[in-house]
């Protein structure tokens, strides 16, 4: 898709002259405030960079209390320390800025900005980012308002850091998205004695069209991104976004699908590709990581009986569990493709008379009242009936082994029966009782505010795919996250993704995509798509990626219905592997997640280092 590969470009070394004669400093809303991808990407890659870069590094973003309350360490005193020296000078005004370590492995030192401190000024920080810059801000938008403000004080850091150090060591300023970057055009107006970089991990207008134009690649090259804009009732945010881009020295974005869209949108050809890696150390289990299947699709074999076993039962030696996560945008994440494919492969499966069970799991994030009433009654009675047998267990070994074994006469094994108390035997039968339904097995597992109006919903009643008895594919809609304090699961997320099979990505608008890369971390094969960054890196720079367990599904130029033939065969081919397969394809899996770790995929943000040195120099 684009036009020229800067991924099998030259790369550029950073010399151990520049990282000592450099001060680095990464902006980024997400820094010590978990709210997306962001967050991911500066946490997993800051072992790496604190391992390269040393005292040499910090961190920059606002002070959430709640946040830093559990992750932020904070440290005075650090007199020797640059940062902490501007710290000092920038507190001097009356300003709240906060100066520590970030408690993640690195524990890389971290600025945080009291944004409150300047809300007296923002109609001066909005009126100069008006006069100056063209860029006008509405009143009472909660999250720009708290964009312009950090944007503000990061000014006003860097300010102060440059007029101190800028003439002895080269500062960089790496901003990370639109709401890191406010302050770049005044930046650059300013001409201090530092460079800039700028990385926009997705455009603002991309996502936009990508979620209500089905040919936005076809059209990408004809859209007038002010009227789109203005159309979407998102100016201020592009306008932020495009005047970040050009005010930086060194324009950057995550993938090539990326730089695609930058140069129609954003208007500036990225100069370095930044494809995001993965802290593999997070993830490592050395030979431990198979076991590490096995008990964790234990815990999800019990969900499974859970949610379906008091309706009908299949045989779960022959059952494999798929799933797909993220933020529920229904088109761009590819959920629309994945049921077509499912909904395919289900009609393929029952005209066979498989006898293999695909249990699918969307997990997603969308508004909902409360757990389905069924699902939790199910989930009781089930907990019930475990009690139950354990008291029965316990009461006749006891029986057994007092009464029968070690008191008795008789060699024989005896009838038990009589060890079980009235009690027991009727607390079973009643809870039995309690447990068998009539009602097929939901396809959600919580009541939706928006139920009628949910797409996934929408799908599955149209296509007649509800869980049916005969179904081969069976869908949970699990509309909130999976973690160990969630009453149906009670294991992390991580834990879930080790127990399944099969993560499923076919995204139309994805700029890198973590998800098939942690799968690919943890030994989950996964399927990904030439449109997602990730996919299209793949399919540049790892041969046979299939062999590997990373299958992607070609969508770009091509129609709906074929890429989901193509992902229901991928499916298909996935279910036709028998044990042993499956098992020799996990570790192929896993031994291929050292190509995206950052130790390998560091060196594109070298690259956009040295690039910004040699920019003011």
């Amino acid at each position: 898709m684009a036009e020229k590969s800067k991924l099998t470009a030259d790369i550029k070394k950073l010399s151990k002259k520049d990282i000592d004669g450099s001060l680095l400093i990464e902006v980024a809303w997400e820094t010590v405030n978990q709210v997306g991808g962001i967050y991911t990407v500066i946490r997993s890659k800051s072992p790496y960079t604190v391992n390269m870069w040393g005292d040499n590094y910090c961190l920059m973003g606002p002070y959430m209390a709640d946040k830093a309350s559990i992750e932020f360490d904070p440290i005075e005193d650090a007199t020797d320390d640059p940062y902490y020296q501007a710290v000092v000078k920038m507190r001097e005004t009356g300003l709240g800025v906060l100066y520590g370590r970030w408690l993640v492995t690195g524990r890389p030192k971290v600025i945080l900005f009291d944004l409150q401190t300047v809300n007296d000024k923002l109609g001066d920080i909005k009126y100069a980012l008006w006069n100056d810059h063209g860029i006008s801000t509405p009143d009472n938008d909660f999250l720009i308002n708290g964009v312009v403000m950090l944007g503000e004080m990061v000014r006003i850091y860097l300010t102060i850091l440059s007029e101190k150090f800028g003439s002895e060591r080269n500062i960089i300023a790496h901003f990370h998205e639109w709401m890191a970057a406010s302050c770049l055009p005044a930046l650059r107006k300013q001409n201090l004695k530092l460079t800039s970089i700028f990385t926009t991990h997705a455009t603002i207008l991309g996502r936009y069209l990508a979620m209500n134009d089905p040919g936005f690649y076809d059209h990408l090259p004809y859209f007038d991104w002010a009227k789109e804009a203005k159309h979407f009732n998102i100016e201020p945010t592009a306008n932020l976004e495009r005047s970040a881009a050009h005010s930086s020295h060194v324009f950057t974005t995550v993938s090539e699908v990326t730089a695609h869209e930058c140069r129609y949108l954003l208007g500036r050809e990225p100069d370095v590709i930044l494809p995001n890696g993965i802290n593999n150390q997070r993830f490592e289990a050395l030979h431990e990581f198979q076991n590490l299947h096995l008990e964790n699709k234990r815990a999800i074999h019990d969900f499974t009986m859970t949610h379906f076993f008091h309706s009908y039962s299949f045989n779960l030696d022959k059952t494999l569990y798929f799933f797909t996560s993220g933020r529920y945008e229904y088109l761009n994440k590819g959920y629309d493709l994945t049921l077509e494919a499912l909904a395919k492969l289900n009609h393929r499966l029952k005209k066979e008379r498989s006898d293999v069970t695909i249990v699918m799991f969307f997990v997603t994030k969308k508004p909902f009242s409360s757990i389905n009433a069924h699902v939790l009654q199910s989930k009781a009675i089930l907990d019930e009936l475990k009690h139950t047998i354990d008291a029965i267990k316990t009461q006749v070994a006891d029986k057994l082994f007092y009464n029968a074994a070690v008191a008795g006469t008789d060699h024989r094994l005896p009838d038990m029966g009589p060890f079980v108390d009235d009690y027991w035997r009727l607390r079973y039968r009643r809870t039995l009782q309690s447990w068998k339904s009539n009602r097929l097995p939901s396809v959600i597992t919580h009541d939706l505010y928006d139920d009628g109006k949910d797409e996934i919903l929408g799908f599955l009643r149209a296509s007649g795919m509800v869980n049916k008895p005969d179904d081969r594919v069976k869908i949970v809609y699990h509309p909130d996250f999976i973690n160990a304090t969630n009453p149906l699961w009670g294991i992390e997320y991580s834990q879930f993704v080790r127990g399944c099979h099969l993560g499923v990505f076919p995204s139309y608008y994805e700029p890198w995509g973590y998800t098939p890369l942690e799968c690919i971390a943890s030994g989950v094969p996964t399927v990904t798509s030439d449109l997602a960054g990730f996919g299209d890196y793949v399919m540049k720079t790892m041969k046979d990626h299939d062999k590997y367990g990373c299958y992607v599904i070609n969508r770009y130029q091509k129609g709906f219905d074929e890429s989901a033939s193509q992902l229901a065969n991928n499916l298909y081919d996935y279910i036709k592997l028998n044990r042993r397969e499956r098992i020799d394809l996990r570790n192929r899996t896993e031994a291929s997640s050292v190509q995206f770790d950052w130790e390998t995929l560091g060196k594109y943000y070298n690259a956009a280092y040295k690039l910004a040195i040699e920019r003011v120099n």
